[in-house]
């Protein structure tokens, strides 16, 4: 579904990919891992036509990305729930996921409020009040649930769970777990691996702009060597 071959991306004269390379099956949940700084978010952005790509290939169902503006980009099925949430501050709950709401690509059963709030029943007490008032724990879920709303082939989570309680983390792995059973494709990247690897299906590790691993979250765990020089478990 999504390939990527060699890409490249520059901010000025400073180069932050040096020829990335990564591959995303229908419905595949993928990881994305590495210290900050190496390169996930950047690689995210460039995906996205948020940072333009110096160059290489962004293939999503055999259509090039790269050189794409970013809402054609999403109309073309790719949500992303961005870092840092970003959610509209002066709109309410419900006015957030309304401002995404599509379906492109005439999903037979598509993502509406009423399958938000099944997914996040916490969103639902919470219909009238303005995104700058929603916890931290729900302006993730409102996030997610505005990419959703855009009924995407592909989710892409820039740190899903980063600076949430442990019991906010659980619920939302939890929700990927039962968007994964959707048949939906996701990249995730997060710190938490331990989560990461019980729903992913494979994993790619970036160190200084590169892909310096790739595989299984079983081969994760078993290569203790990868785990302490990439990320240090």
């Amino acid at each position: 579904m999504l390939k990527i071959s060699n890409l490249t991306t520059h901010y000025g004269s400073s180069q932050a990919l040096f020829g990335v390379d990564l591959e995303i099956g229908s419905g595949e949940v993928a990881t994305l891992l590495g210290r900050n700084g190496m390169g996930k978010t950047t690689t995210i952005n460039s995906i996205m036509g948020i940072v333009k790509a110096s160059g290489g290939s962004v293939k999503f169902d055999d259509v090039e990305l790269v050189g794409q503006p970013s809402f054609k980009t999403a109309n073309l099925g790719l949500g992303l729930v961005p870092e840092g949430r970003q959610i509209f501050p002066n709109l309410s709950m419900m006015e957030n996921l309304i401002a995404t709401a599509s379906n492109h690509l005439n999903v037979g059963n598509p993502w509406t409020i009423e399958r938000i709030f099944e997914l996040f029943p916490e969103l639902e007490t919470r219909k009238g009040s303005m995104g700058n008032l929603l916890s931290g724990g729900e302006q993730q879920m409102l996030a997610i649930g505005r990419a959703l709303m855009t009924n995407p082939k592909l989710l892409i989570l820039d740190e899903a769970t980063e600076g949430l309680a442990p019991l906010i983390r659980q619920k939302i792995w939890a929700a990927l777990n039962q968007i994964r059973e959707e048949n939906m494709s996701i990249l995730v990247v997060d710190k938490n691996l331990k989560d990461l690897l019980k729903i992913a299906d494979r994993n790619f590790i970036i160190e200084r702009g590169k892909i310096v691993w790739k595989g299984t979250s079983d081969e994760l765990r078993k290569d203790r060597d990868a785990l302490q020089r990439y990320l240090g478990v």
